[in-house]
């Protein structure tokens, strides 16, 4: 197994990066070791590896890109070439279920676009771009205009949630066909001023919990799978308290069993931990685990669950932490890797 690494370069950015890494995962222990550094790159800041993992495939922070790249003998990976992806900031990407199919938003643009992707797993040019109507937020810096700032497609693959930070909205498209279609309720009001970032979905339970970055809280939402519809239950605060500084919400995942829920905290420098109620799905507050670092802008759990990687942007590490089975805490192991301005880190199970 094999794991990528995304990072910010540009000085724009006061970014350390220097493209993507390629990292060996030993998974016993659950060591990194570089194997390889793709230079050259414009902030390749956001990932993401097919099934098969036989193809990667990047978007270029703060341009107006996504690149595919082949995974060749051992995970090296080898450039295919670039495109525009209709918008500036592109900030997320996922592959649709068929994989054929790439969904981006662009931060900076209010919008969100597909790109075909050919059957030697190139990207084409742009098939739609779909724009996000409302009204921004009241945050006079970061909610000027629509910001979509994450794609998340449900378990069935029939539909796209995007939360977008600009208009404090989270919006439902069908996905058929290629094509993007709105839900006949095409979009839920999140609070003024909450600044909705990520999702994830509950892997059994028809919940959607949404990370909030302006507010630092997490909104648990009742999903229709029939109709894509979202209809809010729950609000919780991410930051423990008697925390009284300031800090901005970042990623948000969900444990493979369904049993916890993690979010991190750029300010507080933390990762929350919630335990999920069993029936409902609604999260507890458990505790917030130093992140071993400044600034965790994305972690992600290792496929079998027994890791959770930390990637602290502006500290350049990956700090490994061990998941108890059954509490659902963290626990600091081995030692923090470097990894400059890191902002995303995948894992592709090579094939035999």
């Amino acid at each position: 197994m094999v794991a990528y690494a995304g990072s910010r370069t540009t000085r724009e950015r006061n970014a350390r990066g220097e493209g993507i890494s390629v990292f060996e995962v030993d998974e016993a222990s659950g060591d990194l070791r570089l194997l390889q550094v793709i230079g050259d790159l414009v902030n390749p800041s956001y990932l993401a590896a097919n099934r098969g993992a036989t193809r990667l495939y990047a978007v270029h922070g703060d341009g107006q890109e996504a690149s595919a790249f082949s995974i060749g003998a051992g995970g090296r990976l080898e450039a295919m070439g670039s495109v525009d992806c209709g918008g500036r900031n592109p900030v997320h990407l996922a592959l649709d279920p068929a994989e054929r199919s790439l969904v981006v938003s662009g931060h900076l643009s209010g919008l969100v676009a597909v790109l075909p992707v050919e059957a030697d797993g190139a990207l084409g040019r742009v098939a739609q771009s779909e724009p996000l109507p409302g009204e921004p937020g009241p945050h006079r810096i970061e909610q000027p205009f629509s910001k979509p700032h994450f794609n998340l497609f449900d378990p069935s693959g029939r539909w796209v949630i995007v939360p977008d930070k600009g208009l404090d909205r989270i919006f439902s498209f069908r996905f058929a066909q290629g094509r993007l279609v709105p839900a006949v309720q095409p979009w839920v009001p999140a609070r003024e001023g909450a600044g909705p970032r990520h999702a994830v979905f509950h892997p059994r339970l028809p919940r959607v919990y949404v990370l909030n970055e302006l507010d630092s809280t997490v909104t648990t939402y009742a999903f229709d799978a029939d109709t894509g519809a979202l209809q809010p239950l729950h609000v919780l605060s991410s930051l423990p308290a008697t925390f009284t500084g300031n800090s901005r919400a970042a990623g948000i995942q969900v444990g493979a069993d369904g049993r916890h829920l993690y979010a991190s905290n750029r300010g507080h420098d933390s990762i929350a931990v919630f335990e999920l109620e069993g029936a409902t799905g609604l999260p507890r507050f458990v505790a917030a685990t130093p992140a071993g670092g400044r600034t965790p802008r994305f972690f992600t759990p290792s496929p079998d669950g027994r890791w959770l990687y930390v990637l602290n942007e502006d500290s350049d590490t990956i700090v490994r932490f061990a998941v108890d089975p059954v509490a659902g805490t963290l626990a600091p192991a081995g030692t923090p890797l470097r990894c400059a301005s890191a902002t995303c880190l995948v894992f592709a199970r090579l094939p035999a």
